[in-house]
């Protein structure tokens, strides 16, 4: 294998750090690794795979070194500017923003579900919003054995999905203090209301879940709507999933699916409560697929609760996959 080196940018953040602890954890065959950061951040020093780091300020010449592939989480303005910079420069962009995601010359990959994708990357690779990752890892089996006429999705999502500032909402508003980050209090609430509103009532983080379902199950016209929700919960989302199918379905045979599906745990005896949480996903990499039954009110539909870490799956996790099926495809001899 020729020599790999990494770059993370955006280490000192929330979605940076855990970049750091999957890359650890996954051992990727790499060379050499940069990590890099805005120039607030820059100095800090950070203990990765044994050895002190010391954070660098990202600049424009900053991929003149050789970077094979770089995982970026340091928000959508530094991807727009830095991420063509990094292309240019031969370096592999895995962007975890929404800069790219709708760009059509940008593939949108969850590794269970589209990893061909990556093959046809400029340069730039983006990693879907983190509600819509867990998503399709339970939506692509069924799709491929039923086909998929509609989703509707109503989601429950964590507040580290808001950063560290919606995490200390959430701390500072248990102890009774006023939001900073929210536009009401998170604490013993919840907010229908995920990033802004458009013009047609819906939010962005709606919109974002059925544009980006339809691109990364490759189904440009499939009926797809949703309604995503902050509840207090300091991480993990959980979803509440209806699908409507074309092809009729025996609900074991689609449970069965489902337990053979890569990257999903079933959790499903009710009669004793085992179902997907997010106190239990928190800190996994895995998909949680629970609460399978029957939808009567139409002809062939399910409801599905899928819970998975956003900060893991939902955003460094699934990177950093990409990052070993694009070494697979791209750094192997």
């Amino acid at each position: 294998m020729k020599k790999l080196n990494i770059a993370v940018v955006g280490a000192t953040g929330m979605v940076g750090r855990t970049f750091l602890k999957v890359l650890e954890e996954e051992k990727l065959p790499a060379d050499n690794y940069y990590l890099f950061s805005s120039a607030r951040s820059a100095g800090t020093k950070l203990t990765f795979m044994g050895k002190e780091y010391t954070v660098e300020e990202l600049k424009e010449d900053s991929f003149d070194r050789g970077i094979d592939i770089a995982l970026f989480s340091a928000g959508g303005a530094t991807s727009e500017k830095f991420a063509p910079i990094a292309a240019a420069h031969g370096c592999v962009v895995i962007d975890n923003s929404s800069a790219w995601r709708m760009d059509p010359s940008v593939p949108l990959v969850v590794p269970e579900v589209n990893p061909e994708d990556i093959k046809w990357n400029k340069g730039i690779i983006a990693n879907p919003n983190c509600s819509t990752i867990q998503a399709v890892v339970a939506l692509k089996p069924l799709d491929d054995a039923y086909s998929i006429k509609r989703v509707v999705y109503s989601t429950y999502q964590a507040v580290s999905g808001a950063g560290l500032g919606g995490w200390k909402d959430l701390e500072s508003g248990l102890r009774g203090e006023e939001p900073k980050k929210f536009p009401h209090p998170i604490a013993n609430n919840c907010l229908p209301h995920i990033d802004v509103f458009l013009p047609n009532g819906y939010t962005k983080e709606e919109e974002k879940m059925v544009n980006e379902t339809r691109k990364i199950l490759g189904k440009s016209d499939l009926r797809v709507t949703a309604t995503t929700v902050r509840v207090p919960v300091f991480n993990s989302h959980s979803e509440s999933i209806n699908v409507e199918f074309e092809k009729p379905f025996e609900i074991e045979e689609l449970a069965d699916i489902l337990k053979k599906a890569p990257g999903i745990v079933v959790q499903d005896d009710v009669q004793n409560n085992v179902y997907p949480m997010a106190i239990t996903a928190s800190g996994t990499n895995e998909t949680y697929v629970g609460r399978i039954r029957r939808d009567f009110s139409v002809e062939s539909g399910i409801n599905i609760w899928v819970v998975a870490d956003n900060i893991r799956k939902g955003a460094a996790t699934n990177a950093v996959q990409i990052a070993k099926k694009l070494i697979e495809y791209n750094f192997s001899e």
